[in-house]
């Protein structure tokens, strides 16, 4: 097997590649993010993640990079990153009683032979009517400011949630599982 290239720098990503009990490295490459014109959300995060992974190709031949990007999307509206309290309190007022959909884009390199599987897995969480009070009290607790849409799933984020729906729950946290195994069968990796 090629040896394996987390391309991020997101603990979120490693926790859950981890899973696997594969051995793999992680490296963040250094792309710019930015949003072109005219693109939507899907190509967006699948443009990235491809970008990502070829960013490591030169440096890391023989390797088997996974590239992953994620925005969430309220409405027709890209939501990034809150950073800040009052980002993520605005967020959540205007997600309160609407559905918030997660779009990952995942990339799976062979640096070896140039193949490149890309898709995007969608992950869509429906929240519950929530009042000021609330957010506020969510916000201090956990601090969610590194999170697109302003929660964690794999913490008290989830008492935000009415319900969930899409196929792959890790794709939520930022690196989609399921369809990231798919794509290492076919590069011949046996999991487990």
């Amino acid at each position: 097997m090629l040896p394996l290239l987390l391309a991020s720098s997101s603990t979120y990503r490693r926790e859950l590649l981890a899973r696997l009990h594969l051995p793999f490295v992680c490296s963040s490459p250094d792309i710019d993010e930015s949003h072109r014109p005219g693109e939507s959300a899907i190509e967006l995060v699948k443009r990235l993640a491809e970008q990502k992974a070829r960013a490591l190709a030169d440096s890391h031949p023989a390797h088997l990079i996974i590239g992953s990007d994620q925005v969430a999307v309220l409405g027709e509206q890209i939501i990034g990153k809150p950073h800040t309290f009052e980002k993520a309190r605005e967020q959540l007022m205007a997600a309160s009683g609407a559905s918030v959909t997660f779009l990952t884009g995942l990339a799976l390199l062979n640096s070896q032979t140039g193949q490149c599987q890309v898709d995007c897995v969608p992950f869509t969480v429906h929240m519950r009517q929530l009042d000021q009070a609330s957010i506020e009290r969510y916000l201090r607790l956990e601090q969610p400011y590194d999170c697109a849409g302003s929660f964690k799933a794999e913490g008290l984020g989830v008492s935000l949630f009415q319900s969930t729906e899409g196929p792959d729950a890790t794709s939520l946290i930022g690196l989609p599982l399921i369809r990231l195994i798919d794509m290492l069968l076919v590069e011949g990796v046996q999991i487990p």
